[in-house]
């Protein structure tokens, strides 16, 4: 059965708030709280580990499990998976992605056993116009054909195998180049496919994302 790692370990400064951004109260409760409710209502899922920051474990909710996460997103996720050695498939969630359903998940994990892949992404199709720059960051060299690019969010699903030696062949540096576990996995020659994500399954990122989860959860 499936085991869901929830990265809560960033720091909520951006937020403009003193405490770590899933330990801010949204809608009424912590933002970590959110997704560990949503992870509740998933069938497949028999455990639920978090990464929080080092000293703050007391704070991980009931029934979940604690661990002390890295200074990279991607440190925080190895240590959570060292400390849960049989389940599979593994689901890693960000806390910052407090309205995911529970049926984005059901649908990656679905993606995932039917496709025969090493991971699964959820992801929206781009819809803005996207440009590359040169290295001065302002001089625009390209157009890029949105056709085929996605913007992609949390849930991530993984078999086991292909995650953990994603994790453990890569130095802390790397871990730190990381945006998503899906390129750990990718740049091996893993197999990653997409399923189809939520316009609502907003990361929150600053004050106004923060706002905006709450009439979301609202209503």
């Amino acid at each position: 059965m499936a085991v869901a790692l929830i990265v809560a370990a960033g720091r909520g400064e951006r937020l403009g708030h003193t405490r770590p951004k899933a330990l801010v109260t949204l809608a009424g409760k912590p933002m970590l709280q959110w997704s560990v409710d949503v992870l509740r209502s998933v069938p497949a899922v028999k455990r639920i580990v978090v990464a929080l920051p080092p000293g703050m474990l007391d704070a991980a909710p009931a029934g979940t499990e604690a661990v002390a996460g890295g200074e990279a997103r991607s440190q925080s996720v190895r240590a959570a998976l060292a400390s849960c050695a049989e389940e599979d498939p593994v689901i890693v969630h960000d806390a910052a992605r407090p309205l995911a359903s529970a049926a984005l998940f059901a649908r990656a994990l679905e993606e995932l056993e039917s496709s025969g892949a090493d991971g699964v992404v959820a992801a929206l199709p781009v819809s803005d116009t996207l440009k590359q720059t040169g290295e001065d960051g302002r001089s625009v060299l390209r157009t890029l054909d949105r056709s085929r690019l996605w913007a992609v969010q949390t849930p991530q699903v993984f078999r086991r195998r292909a995650l953990s030696s994603a994790l453990q062949d890569a130095s802390d540096e790397l871990l730190a180049q990381a945006t998503d576990d899906a390129w750990l996995v990718e740049r091996r020659g893993g197999c990653v496919r997409v399923v189809l994500g939520e316009a609502r399954n907003i990361k929150v990122t600053g004050p106004v994302d923060l706002e905006l989860a709450e009439l979301l959860l609202g209503r």
